[in-house]
């Protein structure tokens, strides 16, 4: 069973940590039950199972209901909280608050920051006081609107700044470090800059691990990013399923014999 102290203190030369994301129980118990080390119930809820058209939207409530939903049905992984837009970085109490609900209230083992320079000293913060944070650079979808879709650090400067924030938040505490949508060039040198474990989704195969949202394995969606990929057609046995029974309904199959409580009653 993995742990936080294990993910901080992991050998280098062991398997990658594989992570994935969840926002129900009945998905979380598959996740957990297939040996995935992290579920992370992501702020990409928002347009993954909400039906919002970004994350941006997804509030503090609706991520500590999933959270607690996940935790309540995992045995062996640990399960991170994403702190949606707006629900740390703009006073510290309240991001303390926040981020300690999804531990206190939800059993989440720890919480994802999107992070920056303003967030290396709260991470130091909500560190000290037993929170344990994971950091993701690169490509943070909660800055959609500044950053578009596109690839992030891919000039000398950009991605001296990406490795200094790295290691910033590294000594301030953060037990991990997502990097998205970066050169995977550069996300080598960071894996090797940090002793802490990096955990890639479209950052090249030399971090130390790989995280992907649910949805895109399971093959939800009509078009996946460049670097996600499908392992599965979830969504295509799901209509066979709800097909299968609207035939059977129909067609007076439905339900049978078996189905029926044999119960004798008296009715007049």
């Amino acid at each position: 069973m993995p742990s936080i102290s294990s993910l901080r203190d992991r050998d280098p030369d062991a398997p990658s940590i594989t992570m994935l994301t969840a926002y129900d129980s009945a998905t979380a118990a598959v996740v957990d039950e297939a040996g995935i080390d992290i579920i992370l119930v992501g702020d990409s809820m928002g347009d993954n199972v909400l039906g919002y058209d970004s994350t941006l939207p997804v509030t503090v409530d609706e991520v500590a209901s999933r959270t607690g939903a996940v935790a309540r049905s995992v045995d062996d992984a640990i399960v991170i909280a994403d702190m949606p837009f707006l629900s740390f970085g703009v006073d510290e109490a309240t991001s303390i608050e926040n981020a300690g609900r999804m531990l206190k209230e939800e059993d989440a083992d720890g919480v994802k920051l999107e992070s920056g320079s303003h967030t290396v000293e709260l991470t130091r913060r909500m560190v000290d006081l037993g929170i344990p944070v994971m950091a993701h650079l690169g490509l943070t979808p909660q800055r959609i609107r500044q950053l578009g879709l596109t690839k992030q650090a891919t000039d000398a400067e950009a991605a001296a700044e990406l490795r200094r924030l790295a290691l910033e938040h590294e000594e301030a505490g953060a037990f991990s470090l997502v990097l998205e949508h970066i050169p995977a060039e550069l996300a080598a040198v960071v894996t090797e800059d940090l002793s802490i474990p990096t955990i890639g989704i479209g950052a090249g195969p030399d971090t130390d691990g790989q995280v992907l949202v649910i949805n895109d394995v399971f093959g939800f969606p009509d078009r996946l990013a460049p670097f996600a990929e499908s392992f599965g057609d979830v969504k295509g046995e799901m209509h066979r399923a709800v097909a299968a029974y609207r035939d059977a309904v129909l067609d007076g199959e439905f339900p049978a014999a078996q189905h029926t409580d044999d119960t004798d009653l008296d009715i007049e």
